[in-house]
């Protein structure tokens, strides 16, 4: 089977079960992980003090990280606005590693809850404070190119130019392409379910619309595979599915 270029990166921001980001890592290294943060953002606060859940789930088990690389990753994921409040997907060999460095387990969180970074702390479930709506959506006028990213928080996201392999496009609201869709969209990164995402060239990598998503390896419907469409979520046979529809 064909791999996409996106599932063999080192570090994967996405939604998670969550209403927080998440953090897929993968292939072992911590040194990878830390050169493609610094690639994709620098050293500055690309992000907003995003609370974020890593996600172990495809790490190598063994040889675990070391608590120095440990501390490495958290404080880099810190310089670019990012929170690390909560894993999963580790093995109870090396939990306490990230406990003791003041992370929770995931299954601790809940929705609606306040994130907190205190270790070994049951956050408690209280309802969330309410976000101002955004004025207005962002506006991307350049091309992305592989490994470039953009996060819309708490609006929606315009793309004037093509978004091409390797890149990918964050929006906790609607996403718009005005040009070809080549790399990774996710709208609704909050878990918002009325988020959709719309192109003028269907040719994505990957599609997620509040955390559920689909990836170019299952192939796209003919009827939008490099068309206008959107996508969308529906509620089906007790889950939520995407639907994907063309635009006239």
């Amino acid at each position: 089977m064909k791999t996409s270029a996106a599932s063999e990166t080192a570090l994967d921001i996405r939604p998670t079960a969550w209403p927080v980001l998440g953090a897929r890592l993968r292939g072992g290294s911590i040194d990878a992980v830390l050169h493609e943060l610094q690639q994709r953002y620098g050293h500055s606060g690309f992000f907003e003090a995003e609370p974020l859940i890593l996600d172990w789930s495809l790490w190598p088990q063994q040889p675990p990280p070391t608590a120095l690389e440990l501390d490495a990753l958290l404080r880099a994921l810190r310089e670019v606005g990012l929170r690390p409040v909560a894993f999963y997907g580790v093995a109870n060999a090396w939990q306490q590693r990230l406990l003791d460095l003041g992370l929770n387990r995931a299954e601790e969180l809940h929705y609606g809850a306040a994130m907190t970074s205190e270790p070994h702390q049951a956050v408690a479930q209280v309802p969330q404070e309410t976000q101002p709506a955004p004025t207005s959506a962002l506006v991307v006028e350049r091309p992305l190119r592989s490994g470039q990213q953009v996060y819309a928080r708490g609006r929606d996201l315009v793309v004037l130019a093509m978004v091409n392999p390797g890149a990918e496009i964050i929006a906790d609201g609607h996403i718009h392409v005005y040009a070809p869709l080549r790399g990774r969209a996710l709208a609704g990164a909050r878990g918002d379910g009325q988020a959709r995402v719309f192109a003028l060239v269907f040719e994505p990598e990957l599609v997620s619309v509040a955390g559920v998503y689909q990836t170019a390896e299952h192939g796209w419907p003919e009827r939008v595979r490099g068309r206008a469409a959107q996508v969308r979520l529906q509620h089906q046979d007790g889950r939520d599915t995407l639907l994907f529809e063309a635009l006239q």
